[in-house]
């Protein structure tokens, strides 16, 4: 699948599980639960760092075991930009490939950047 379909996918699965029941939600609350899975992945690092028996999750069955670790972490985070990125009709795949192509016209480290 390509970024556009994975986006498809996630909204809709959005919205059948009723995540849009109410009409629009708010835009700032999206962004937030996108930080909030980000702090998620932070506190999984922080108690069992990047070992690789806590990276991943058991990608079998799922039932009763909701799949854990940085990797999904990671993944839920996607799964809300994807949404919101569909929803509101923002051109994800687009962005992304116009700016990894400027990136690579920037100088080394954008000229001393620490971070």
């Amino acid at each position: 699948m390509n970024i556009s379909e994975y986006m498809t996918e996630a909204h809709a699965t959005a919205v059948e599980k009723g995540w849009w029941q109410d009409g629009d939600r708010n835009f700032g609350e999206q962004i937030a639960l996108m930080h909030s899975e980000l702090s998620e992945a932070l506190e999984h690092y922080r108690e069992y760092g990047l070992d690789p028996k806590f990276m991943m999750f058991d990608d079998g069955d799922f039932d009763p075991v909701k799949p854990d670790g940085i990797a999904v972490e990671f993944a839920d985070l996607l799964i809300r930009l994807f949404d919101t990125c569909e929803r509101y009709h923002i051109p994800l795949e687009s962005a992304l490939q116009v700016k990894m192509k400027y990136n690579k016209t920037r100088p080394f480290r954008h000229n001393n950047k620490l971070a």
